[in-house]
């Protein structure tokens, strides 16, 4: 066995919750209730993507650099 890693947003939604997105794999998707939940959530749905890839003999996707943290800034502009 061998351990794969992939980034993974856990967005909050305004009715609570969070969308959970995989950048290198998009057509994952899953929700949680908690953060907590999203995060077993996220585990559970990419363990069977992955050993769905694995059985069909298809290779593992491949994230291209690192993400490292998004930026956030405010940005003003005087006309």
């Amino acid at each position: 066995m061998a351990e794969h890693r992939y980034t993974v947003f856990f967005e909050p939604l305004e009715e609570g919750g969070y969308n959970v997105v995989f950048p290198a794999m998009p057509e994952i998707s899953t929700f949680g209730g908690t953060l907590e939940e999203a995060r077993a959530m996220a585990a559970d749905a990419l363990r069977c993507h992955l050993e769905g890839l694995a059985k069909d003999g298809e290779p593992f996707p491949v994230e291209h650099g690192p993400l490292g943290q998004p930026v956030k800034e405010e940005l003003a502009i005087t006309i």
